[in-house]
């Protein structure tokens, strides 16, 4: 019995063959002109692998088009490179071993302070979502609540909400996270990464004395089984970060964007809105709310933060949607990479000039730009969706005051210290403490 639980237990994790590179600068960083030291090792059950055969891959990032092959005789080689621009320089190593491939790749800093975005900003763009918002704002909120019994407790009131957005019936539905003692909290809204799935709320940041919103924006439910998102992410919303970009005015994002500004808008009635749902007595304290997301809830962080006042403090991790022109100069772009044809490496044939001044709305260095308060940025080098080159640029470009805390070896996903960083950022700000 006891050995059929061990087998029933046991997982696939990892491979017994491993390959790493690494960099001889502990930041990661080098400054343009310098020579850059990789190590690129492979090895067997954690021994270097005598005479495994490589295939390296190099240049600035997304263009790492000099390619060599290497037979490292003690299982480690070494790699040096320079870079006379500022930007990211990436190895790539793939070692072939018993008929199977293994990657891993490194991409460093070339005096990334000095990156500066390629977006440029139209004319009317403030124009354009001032009027934007102010037309959504027509429409009522209409809040409606249900009281989610099996995820609150003595300490966190769980609600499943939703308000209109822009017109009558369409609607923004999220989780709202409530201290269940009486008093005026500091707010928190979460914005979505992309996709389509279900939420459960944050109860862990609520039980600190943060009333946390965390919203979808397709205009659905946000508490169906997850077997339900994937039909409709594979059917109505396959690729709705395409739909009406072709035209400022029909593009998905926008009211996307005016559901997170409605979203302020309903923290900020919550006074109003709880006492007809419990508890009496409770609302935003009206001068602490921050905004907070990663990948697209990062860029929508950016936009929300840059459009609406009462937002005091922002966190985006990894931002996507930002600097999306910058492959017609063939530079890395933001995902959705809208100008950069994946499969070939290389940026598209035809750059269509027209959409990229209708996607100058919806790019997030323009709203980096505009925002003043204050901002935690935190990306890995590594990233293959968002890459560093567009993270770091709009880092370079936003205002107001920030802290950049990158974690280099990470690519779209994030390490628990940077994620207890993320927060514990926020609840400095949100708490004062």
């Amino acid at each position: 019995m006891l050995a059929t639980g061990l087998a029933a237990s046991a997982q696939i994790i990892g491979n017994d063959i491993t390959i790493s590179v690494t960099p001889d600068h502990p930041d990661w960083v080098y400054h343009t002109g310098e020579t850059i030291h990789f190590n690129v090792s492979v090895a067997k059950s954690g021994v270097p692998l005598r005479n495994a055969k490589v295939t390296l891959q190099s240049g600035p990032e997304w263009y790492a088009e000099e390619v060599s092959e290497k037979t490292l005789e003690k299982g480690t080689t070494s790699v040096t490179a320079t870079m006379k621009v500022p930007g990211f320089y990436k190895l790539k190593a793939t070692a072939h071993v018993g008929g199977r491939d293994y990657e891993a790749w490194c991409s460093v800093g070339v005096s990334p302070e000095k990156i500066r975005p390629v977006a440029q900003c139209p004319e009317d763009f403030d124009d354009f979502w001032r009027e934007t918002a102010a037309e959504a704002r027509k429409t009522p909120l209409e809040p409606q609540l249900t009281l989610l019994p099996e995820r609150s407790n003595a300490d966190v009131l769980t609600y499943h909400v939703s308000f209109q957005n822009d017109r009558s019936g369409r609607r923004v539905y999220g989780i709202l996270n409530v201290p269940a003692r009486p008093g005026r909290y500091p707010a928190l809204l979460r914005v979505p990464g992309a996709g389509v799935r279900p939420y459960t709320g944050d109860t862990w940041t609520c039980r600190q004395g943060v009333i946390v919103l965390e919203i979808g924006i397709h205009g659905i439910p946000v508490t169906e089984p997850q077997r339900y998102y994937d039909q409709i992410f594979s059917a109505a919303l396959a690729d709705y970060w395409h739909n009406g970009i072709h035209s400022r005015w029909q593009n998905y994002y926008r009211h996307v964007i005016t559901g997170c500004l409605r979203s302020v808008d309903f923290i900020a009635a919550l006074g109003d809105v709880l006492p007809l749902y419990g508890p009496e007595d409770t609302a935003w304290d009206g001068s602490n709310l921050a905004v907070t997301g990663s990948s697209q809830g990062g860029f929508l962080s950016l936009a929300t933060a840059a459009l609406e006042p009462r937002v005091s403090c922002y966190g985006a991790v990894h931002a996507a949607l930002c600097d999306l022109e910058a492959a017609s100069v063939r530079k890395p772009c933001g995902w959705p990479h809208y100008f950069y044809d994946e499969n070939r490496g290389k940026p598209k044939e035809h750059i269509d000039q027209n959409l990229v001044e209708e996607l100058r709305y919806y790019d997030g260095v323009n709203f980096a730009r505009r925002i003043n308060v204050p901002g935690f940025f935190s990306f890995g080098y590594n990233d293959n969706v968002v890459p560093p080159t567009t993270a770091y640029g709009t880092y370079n470009i936003a205002g107001g005051e920030k802290t950049l805390s990158p974690y280099p070896m990470t690519a779209h996903f994030w390490h628990q210290e940077q994620w207890d960083e993320w927060q514990a950022f926020l609840l400095k700000h949100l708490l004062h403490k």
